[in-house]
Parts: structure tokens; C-alpha cells; sequence
């Protein structure tokens, strides 16, 4: 588990993070939602350590990530896996060494054991012989799963996801939310998803934490934000014409 206590962060005199609680389960897919420029991001980002924090704590597991040395957080890191918004694959690699380029960061395996854990990462994405293939021989969804066997590969604890569905279409959406659902759920890992789609927060939503303007608004599960009160989430989750059809057949 992933606990955040008190989090503040300010850039100069804007004060973006505003005394953030939250807490992100084991064997879930923990979903922060919320408009752009809420602040979400930053909350990752500082999650992770790309920023530091004014005050506050972040607990992996019960040790203050926030407090630590550049050093100590090496530990923490190790155990987290990346899926960034575009991808992020390095296009003069092949997708073998693109999967294998954080084991040779992280740990002190053998050629060959790195290789037979990119295949291992590769079939559990069902890509098993994409391996040889260079990101440009590749469609936007079989990207997306090969930066998801990228972030698996050094069997992370934590699995940080930003935007895992951006510039896909519906179907292929689906396909990666129920991906990194069932790797959450079989690998029990502590799983954490930026986005602003609403079909992935319905679908696989299990812990969904909204900011506004800062400050953590809301939280609770996708039946909850389904039939919640409050008006700045129903402004959020209720903007499109097909969520505003949804909420007028549950009102029915």
C-alpha cells in the first residue's frame, strides 16, 4: 500500500498540492481522476520523487519515501514500474531490448535470464513474437502492451500508469484496461491510473481518488461515483452526452 499524509507542494507562490490524505490498496487499481490542472500529476510526480515535498509524508509500505536520501529512495524505485502517456519505448531498439533496458538498469541478471524475462513479459501481453520488431513496426495499442511488459519486467510492487488509453480507440482502450487489471490482480501489485477516461474509471475502477482545484474532493468506488452528491465529481464524471444518458437511466 501507498499512503500519502498532510502532502503539500508549492511552485513559487502557487500552491498546488493543498494537505493531500490518500491511500492507494494492494491488488487494486487505484484511479485519480480530476480536470487538468488539478493537480493530479504533480501528485504522482512527487509520489515517485520527481519533486519533492514542501511538507507531508509518502509511505511505501510504511517507510517515508518523502524523507529519504537520494540514495534510500533507489531502494523504493526499484520495486516501481512506469507506464508513461505515449509509451516512452526507445525507437532505435528492439522491443526485446526496450523490455530488457530497466533490468540491466535495476538488476544483475545474465544476458540470458533478461532475455527469458522479456519473453515472459512479452507472452503475458500476448506479443510473444513481437520481440525481434522496432516500435515503428508496431500499432498505438501494441506499443501501449509493450510499455506495460516494460513495466512489469522488473517485478514492481508499485505500477504507476499516466494516461494508459490515450490515443487509442474504444476497443483497444478496453483491452488495455483488462490488462493491467489482471496483472494488478495476479501479480498483486499496488496500482495507480491518471486519466480522464471515464469508461476505464467505470470498467476498472476500484479505489478512485478525485482532486480539485488541489485538494483531495472525493473518493470512493466506481458504484459510488455513480450516484454521488457531490457536485463538482457530478460536473467531472457527467460531462459527456453518454455519461449524462447514464446518470438519467440510473435516476430512473
Amino acid at each position: 500500500m501507498i499512503e500519502v499524509k498532510g502532502l503539500n507542494k508549492s511552485f513559487g507562490d502557487h500552491h498546488v498540492l493543498k494537505n493531500i490524505d490518500a491511500q492507494f490498496h494492494k491488488g487494486q487499481v487505484n484511479i485519480i481522476i480530476g480536470q487538468s490542472g488539478s493537480g493530479k500529476t504533480v501528485l504522482t510526480k512527487c509520489m515517485v520523487g520527481l519533486h519533492d515535498v514542501d511538507s507531508g509524508t509518502i509511505e511505501y509500505d510504511g517507510q517515508d519515501f518523502a524523507s529519504m536520501t537520494f540514495n534510500q529512495k533507489k531502494t523504493i524505485r526499484k520495486d516501481i514500474g512506469m507506464l508513461f502517456q505515449a509509451g516512452a519505448l526507445f525507437d532505435s531498439m528492439t522491443v526485446e531490448d526496450n523490455i530488457m533496458f530497466p533490468l540491466s538498469m535495476f538488476t544483475d541478471q545474465t544476458l540470458k535470464e533478461r532475455k527469458a524475462r522479456a519473453q515472459f513479459c512479452l507472452d503475458r501481453v500476448n506479443l510473444t513474437t513481437a520481440g525481434k520488431l522496432y516500435p515503428s513496426e508496431l500499432s498505438g495499442g501494441m506499443k501501449k502492451r509493450v510499455a506495460i511488459a516494460r513495466a512489469i519486467s522488473v517485478r514492481p510492487k508499485y505500477l504507476f500508469c499516466d494516461e494508459p488509453n490515450s490515443g487509442l480507440d474504444p476497443k483497444t482502450g478496453l483491452v488495455i484496461d483488462e490488462l493491467i487489471k489482471d496483472i494488478t490482480e495476479e501479480f498483486d501489485i499496488t496500482t495507480i491510473v491518471i486519466t480522464h477516461d471515464m469508461n476505464s474509471v467505470i470498467e476498472i475502477g476500484e479505489n478512485i481518488q478525485f482532486i480539485y482545484e488541489g485538494e483531495k474532493w472525493w473518493e470512493g468506488s466506481k458504484e459510488e461515483i455513480l450516484r454521488t452528491q457531490n457536485q463538482e465529481v457530478i460536473d467531472f464524471v457527467y460531462a459527456s452526452k453518454f455519461m449524462k444518458k447514464v446518470r438519467a437511466d440510473l435516476a430512473k
